[in-house]
């Protein structure tokens, strides 16, 4: 099983792409977090295989919280190259 944490400050879709990854055979929703903040500690006491970042967030934005992830988490593998999503802000 693929461990998913997804992160967005909007709560329709954060609980709908939770949802809709929930559905899928091979992936483990372990969490979601409304902010980049939340989504660090969530890191550090879930250990996600996968986040699924907004980038665009109150409190602390997701290009940020990535950064601080992977410096604290660096297990969790990086992309190959930036990658965008269907995300609106």
């Amino acid at each position: 099983m693929i461990k998913v944490l997804v992160v967005d400050d909007h709560a329709v879709v954060r609980t709908g792409v939770a949802q809709v990854l929930a559905n899928a055979d091979d992936l483990d929703v372990v969490g979601v977090a409304a902010n980049g903040l939340e989504a660090i500690d969530c890191c550090r006491t879930l250990r996600p295989h996968v986040v699924l970042m907004d980038l665009s967030m109150p409190v602390l934005d997701g290009i940020e919280a990535t950064r601080r992830i992977r410096e604290a988490a660096p297990e969790i593998p990086s992309p190959p190259r930036p990658t965008t999503g269907l995300a609106s802000s």
